[in-house]
């Protein structure tokens, strides 16, 4: 569904009201066009800034990027008629909040030369916290500067990304202690926040644990030879993940409820994958999903759980059977396929590592009015990928989440005008998200770049104001 406010505020005499009204401007995107050659990457030259301690790391991390083609430059001096297309923020070596102010200033210094649809991306380390031992007696201490100071970056990257304009964006990457800045994945995910790919991803600081992943051989096509499955792939975000997942290299699998079999197939014919009729709340639907796929390609390397149902009351006017239906797709039908896709040896083939992406909602990070059912599934979401990434990391593979806010599909056209008005402002970004948004962070996740990060759920809101 399209913005009609959105495109009436970007040009001519309503731009010009909108602006002398004080109304929001929300700007176009800067997405991928899978149509266009040579892309750049960043809409302008890159700034490498850094804090004092951390200027070894900035140089690795500038090398990293010319080996992308890009400009890079570490003199905040722009010549005449550049903006800058992005500002990589090293803060690897902070030690206590005060080492946070001379790199912030300096950041501040440049937002306005920020390019439209330009980039702000940090990189630092994990807060230390306090271990406690089996006794419940306190645990060991931690340096109470060194934790202000990394949680610190929580606050400015947050608060950064709210002052942005002209759609760009400001996103964070958290490493481990023992994860240099040049690990495949710190390096895989700074592409993807620096890409078109992340356009409604703002105001997210993403966990990195381990250096675990790999580069791929092809960054425009990361997922050449993997398998992947995508429940609910008939229409809307599911429909969006095929098509993404397919660009990227992958061979689809796309599932979906019989009554959707002709949208489904239409999708599927257009990736040139295979169609599934299936509900997935069947007791065997793993098992028939694997078979399909084995027989078709040999292996299933990456799983995504897209299907889901709305059955929307105010709790007060919520019965038994609206409850239960909406918990049996959304949340325990994702829980026993993961029984038998999370064992160890059944994801997995010819070199590519298992993934399993599952759809969890802000809804289930801050609730939302009317979806008790909805968020506890999707809040139950979130509570499974945590489980599930030390089983399915020890196999070697990753199991994540992707929150998605406001996104124009078509059950959110059936919101009436106002309120769904009111709901795209309610980001950062002031509009409501595409579904090729959700399925860029979606194959990232899954790509072999992606191996760093297991547990984690990326919001892809546009940095909506609820929750985190």
């Amino acid at each position: 569904m399209s913005d009609t406010y959105l495109e009436l505020v970007n040009g001519g005499l309503p731009a010009t009201v909108a602006k002398k009204l004080g109304l929001p401007r929300p700007a176009r995107l800067r997405r991928t066009d899978p149509s266009a050659v040579d892309r750049p990457l960043t809409p302008g030259p890159v700034l490498v800034l850094s804090d004092a301690g951390a200027a070894a790391e900035a140089d690795t991390v500038a090398q990293d990027l010319l080996a992308w083609d890009l400009d890079v430059r570490r003199d905040p001096r722009l010549s005449d008629h550049e903006r800058w297309g992005a500002v990589v923020v090293v803060l690897t070596g902070v030690t206590h909040p005060t080492d946070l102010a001379t790199p912030t200033l300096e950041l501040g210094s440049v937002l306005r030369g920020l390019a439209p649809g330009g980039r702000v991306v940090t990189l630092s380390r994990t807060a230390p916290a306090a271990v406690a031992s089996p006794s419940g007696d306190a645990g060991t201490d931690v340096p109470a500067a060194l934790a202000a100071a990394r949680l610190g970056v929580d606050g400015l990257v947050r608060s950064v990304a709210k002052e942005l304009r002209a759609g760009a964006t400001a996103n964070g990457l958290v490493l481990g202690d023992d994860v240099g800045v040049g690990a495949p994945s710190v390096r895989g995910g700074l592409r993807f926040l620096l890409s078109a790919r992340s356009a409604f991803v703002d105001g997210q600081l993403l966990q990195v644990g381990t250096d675990g992943g790999s580069e791929p051989a092809d960054w425009e096509r990361p997922l050449a030879g993997a398998v992947a499955v995508v429940t609910g792939a008939a229409r809307g975000i599911g429909a969006a993940v095929a098509r993404v997942l397919a660009r990227d290299g992958a061979h689809v699998l796309g599932v979906d409820v019989p009554a959707a079999g002709d949208a489904l197939s239409a999708v599927m014919n257009e990736v040139a994958g295979v169609a599934l009729q299936l509900d997935i709340t069947a007791e065997d639907a793993a098992e028939r999903i694997l078979a399909v796929a084995r027989t078709r390609y040999g292996h299933l390397d990456i799983v995504v759980h897209n299907a889901g149902i709305l059955r929307d009351k105010l709790l007060a006017n919520m019965t038994a059977d609206r409850f239960d239906d909406l918990l049996a797709v959304n949340i325990a039908a994702p829980l026993r396929m993961n029984e038998t896709f999370a064992e160890p040896g059944v994801l997995g083939g010819d070199g590519a590592a298992p993934r399993i992406i599952s759809l969890a909602s802000t809804s289930g990070i801050a609730g939302n009015r009317g979806q008790t059912n909805y968020a506890a599934a999707k809040a139950g979401i979130i509570g499974m990928t945590r489980a599930l990434a030390g089983p399915v990391g020890r196999s070697g593979g990753t199991v994540n989440a992707v929150a998605p806010g406001f996104i124009e599909t078509d059950m959110t056209a059936k919101i009436p005008p106002v309120p769904r008005q009111i709901a795209r402002w309610g980001s950062s970004l002031q509009q409501g998200g595409k579904p090729v948004d959700v399925a860029e962070a979606i194959a990232f996740l899954a790509s072999p770049q992606a191996g760093g990060i297991n547990g984690q759920t990326l919001r892809v809101c546009g940095q909506m104001l609820v929750g985190q």
